[in-house]
């Protein structure tokens, strides 16, 4: 296979320049990878994605037989969301990202899980600021005006909880913000956080000033580029 690089898409947004990219890896026997850059800054890639979708698992694993909404917050390249709409059980998904481009790519079937998501009738896109509609009172996590609860809110939108896109984001990881969120999730339900590092004991502290029960869990997959295992992990917390 002839080495293969396409910029799928680049646009200039307000919250800085974002870039889909198809490219095959000479590395990895020409295998062919999408990965999504802001700026500088590469945010995912098509190779690793084991702890977004442990995500979903992780955080929906305990409602088996329950018919259950589901908000995603951070549609990044669909993983996420992919791995929540595998449980049958789930009668809704809201997924709500901030970059128009991002939700455009997925309706036009521009990246590999866009179609699929797209065409389930029960996954729908939600533009604008998860954190935002996460705390704003009378706000559902569409944006839109009520008080709907959702039994399950997966976040995957910041790198850690105090390494942040945007350096507004740092406002929601507060017991206050945290409150104003879990008033919006069904009594039993859950809250679901990646991180790109180890848990953080001081986060998880907070989180126990807002959730009865809060769990971390390493999630390791093999880096073909080091030869050796990488990590990242998963917060769990659920609501009383």
């Amino acid at each position: 296979m002839s080495f293969v690089f396409e910029e799928i898409d680049y646009q200039v947004t307000p919250r800085g320049a974002i870039s889909l990219r198809k490219r095959s890896e000479p590395r990895l026997n020409h295998k062919v990878l999408y990965e999504v850059k802001m700026n500088d800054e590469f945010l995912m890639s098509s190779l690793f994605v084991e702890a977004e979708v442990e995500l979903s698992k992780l955080g929906l694993a305990k409602f088996e037989g329950q018919e259950i909404d589901v908000v995603v917050g951070g549609l990044g390249l669909g993983y996420t969301a992919k791995a929540a709409l595998d449980f049958k059980n789930v009668k809704s998904l809201c997924v709500v990202d901030v970059m128009e481009p991002v939700i455009r790519w997925h309706e036009q079937g521009l990246v590999p899980l866009g179609s699929e998501l797209t065409n389930d009738p029960r996954c729908r896109y939600a533009l604008g600021d998860f954190f935002e509609f996460a705390t704003a009172a009378n706000t559902n996590f569409d944006g839109s005006k009520g008080n709907a609860k959702v039994h399950a809110v997966l976040l995957d939108i910041d790198h850690t909880p105090s390494y942040w896109l945007n350096p507004e984001n740092s406002r929601f990881y507060t017991t206050e913000s945290l409150n104003a969120m879990k008033a919006k999730i069904h009594s039993g339900g859950v809250f679901g956080l990646w991180s790109d590092e180890a848990p953080d004991d001081t986060f998880v502290d907070v989180l126990k000033t807002v959730f009865p029960k809060v769990e971390t869990h390493m999630v390791y997959f093999d880096n073909p580029y080091t030869g050796e295992q990488s990590s990242n992990s998963v917060y769990i917390a659920h609501v009383d």
